[in-house]
């Protein structure tokens, strides 16, 4: 009886959903092996035993209340990248339905602990989405059994807050979206531009309104077409696959766009999918009876956490990116809802003389991902995440006493710490570490087309104030941090 009820023609575009999780939670899983210790170790920046002492399990649950260490940590990110590549390969959804429900149970579980005392460094509204994402997925199923529909609806209901929710915050916040006019400054000052953000900022004004009015109508109208009868939701599922699809290739969001991308798969069934991907559907096996009534339970818990999310998006003061509960699941989600219309970059330089004077030399640090050398082009990193770099973009619109984990990056870098000068691009003191480190703000600026022509540079930059003075590492270790 729930059989006719519950289950949909959806077998594709759950086997690119639960596949593309996967592939997140591999490159989520990589960023944590490559990044987590220096950041957030023992001796990172903003170590985790400190947090845990300061946090109750009840706020914040995580395997390391139990213990951390960072050979702990490396064991439980290893044993994350393992269950991802069972779950990219699809090899845990060929399996029996328990083998399944405990892989993606897992890997939601152990995800779930490193965000929980990722502080700021995992602070982002796509931690969260690709938690509540992959809690859904324990639930798909494996692939030899029908998909439960409900499922899919939930998933749908997830990406309508995601998309509905940042349209709302575009109205709510920045005039510049009213006007049309945000996109004359967003692909210059988004926290990470890519090698075609240049591109895109430079070309008319006519062109940014057309991108920023289809933005609102995806956001805002075609995603309430998920929820019809097909083929009203394929359009609207094909809709907001384009419009990620182009901030794709226009900057660097991490995994958000991907994310967000995958899951608009939910709302094209199988007739549509296969002209894409001509795959022979096998015949699926009915689902359990109790699997059916533990998704039915599932949606009315949904439908009773929603009551927060709803609330906070019919709200004047409707909050960006939050989760109601410390299991991130049923979320609201939004982003920019203001546009920055200059951009700063922090630049730290240091040097080994004793004696600072106006002749001192001066050698720039460069990182992987954010603006720098004005020669240098932007880089193509998502969905990849670095976390370092998109810290460094928010604290350049504030003051160094406010960000006091930058405080310690500077100290490991007067030190040479080998961990942290990992996550540089280029440490210029590798063999001596310098005795004094400034910061200064610079404006940056992309060049038109005539200046990149005369002499290939990306940027142009102008020295804004001093973030910081010189400091010495004795200078710096009196602070109390």
């Amino acid at each position: 009886m729930l059989e006719g009820v519950y289950q949909s023609k959806y077998w594709l575009s759950r086997l690119i959903i639960q596949r593309g999780i996967g592939l997140m939670y591999v490159i989520a899983f990589v960023v944590a092996i490559n990044q987590f210790r220096p950041l957030l170790g023992e001796n990172g920046l903003l170590p985790v035993p400190s947090f845990i002492e300061r946090i109750s399990f009840k706020r914040s649950p995580s395997i390391f209340h139990w213990h951390y260490s960072d050979t702990f940590f490396a064991i439980i990110a290893w044993i994350g990248l393992g269950l991802s590549l069972l779950a990219v390969t699809g090899i845990s959804d060929s399996s029996p339905i328990w083998l399944s429900v405990s892989v993606w149970l897992l890997l939601w579980g152990l995800y779930l602990s490193i965000v929980n005392v990722g502080q700021l460094f995992y602070g982002f509204g796509w931690e969260s989405l690709l938690l509540e994402a992959s809690f859904y997925a324990i639930f798909l199923g494996p692939l030899h059994y029908q998909t439960p529909f409900l499922m899919i609806l939930m998933i749908r209901w997830l990406l309508l807050r995601v998309e509905f929710g940042a349209g709302l915050i575009k109205m709510r916040g920045d005039k510049c979206w009213r006007k049309l006019t945000c996109l004359n400054y967003h692909h210059e000052t988004q926290p990470m531009p890519n090698p075609l953000s240049r591109f895109f900022h430079l070309l008319p004004e006519s062109y940014h309104k057309i991108e920023t009015l289809f933005n609102h109508i995806v956001q805002l109208g075609a995603v309430w077409l998920l929820f019809l009868p097909q083929p009203f939701a394929s359009i609207g599922a094909g809709m907001i696959i384009l419009s990620q699809g182009y901030l794709i290739l226009s900057g660097n969001y991490a995994w958000l766009n991907w994310m967000t991308l995958i899951l608009a798969f939910s709302g094209i069934s199988d007739s549509y999918l296969q002209y894409l991907f001509p795959l022979q559907i096998p015949q699926s096996i009915v689902t359990p009876t109790y699997f059916q009534l533990i998704i039915i339970g599932l949606a009315i818990i949904v439908a009773y956490m929603s009551i927060a999310p709803i609330k906070n998006m019919i709200s004047p003061h409707q909050r960006m990116n939050a989760s109601f509960n410390p299991l991130h699941l049923v979320n609201t989600y939004g982003a920019f809802g203001t546009v920055t219309k200059a951009r700063y970059e922090i630049i730290i330089e240091g040097t080994t003389e004793t004696n600072i004077t106006h002749d001192t030399e001066w050698k720039e640090y460069k990182f992987k991902g954010k603006p720098g050398a004005p020669r240098k082009m932007p880089s193509q990193f998502a969905p990849y995440h670095l976390r370092l770099d998109w810290q460094i973009w928010f604290a350049a619109m504030s003051s160094l006493k406010s960000n006091p984990w930058l405080i310690r990056l500077i100290i490991k870098l007067l030190q040479n710490d080998q961990l942290t000068t990992k996550l540089l691009a280029h440490n210029p003191f590798d063999k001596r570490p310098p005795t004094y480190i400034r910061a200064r703000l610079f404006k940056y600026e992309f060049t038109n087309h005539e200046e990149f022509k005369n002499d290939h540079r990306w940027w142009k930059r102008e020295f804004e104030r001093t973030y910081m003075p010189p400091r010495s590492l004795n200078q710096l270790q009196v602070f109390k941090l």
